[in-house]
């Protein structure tokens, strides 16, 4: 009776564990595959994505917003950035104004994961640090401010 028992057992959860041919051909790849192809495709490396479109800094630093951006940047920024080009968790500052536009860099800062999925050179620095970089909730003005304090680092007067 005891073996009876335990090969109904196994024969039950041999079929509700077994697939139905309808399952078998069902499709479970996401329906917004194709729609990451098409805004990959679209992506301004160059601008990044996001709301920033054209910003203009002025030639000379806006020495309050640098300050001001210092102190953001020492909260939400510097435990994982050197000011330095030396790679800590995220990579070093040093000159990352001379390789990026501003609308990029605000648009990265602002809105990291879209960015991330979509900038190749993001995915290569991601594959490097091994951290994805995580959104801080920085707002505009803070953005701003840590845009002037980049820009300090990087020898504007």
């Amino acid at each position: 009776m005891t073996k009876l028992t335990l090969l109904l057992a196994v024969f039950a959860l041999t079929i509700s564990c077994g697939k139905s041919k309808k399952e078998e051909s069902e499709d479970f790849t996401p329906s917004s595959t194709t729609e990451q192809t098409t805004d990959a495709s679209s992506y301004d490396p160059k601008r990044g994505e996001g709301k920033y479109e054209n910003v203009d800094l002025g030639a000379s630093l806006d020495k309050e917003l640098a300050t001001t951006g210092e102190n953001v940047a020492g909260v939400k920024c510097t435990s994982c950035h050197k000011m330095t080009e030396e790679r800590l968790v995220g990579p070093g500052w040093k000159g990352v104004t001379e390789r990026r536009t501003p609308e990029w860099i605000l648009n990265f800062i602002t809105n990291p994961d879209p960015m991330i999925d979509k900038d190749p050179e993001l995915q290569a620095q991601l594959e490097l640090c091994l951290v994805r970089m995580p959104n801080q909730s920085i707002n505009d003005d803070e953005a701003r401010q840590i845009l002037e304090y980049m820009r300090k680092n990087d020898g504007v007067n």
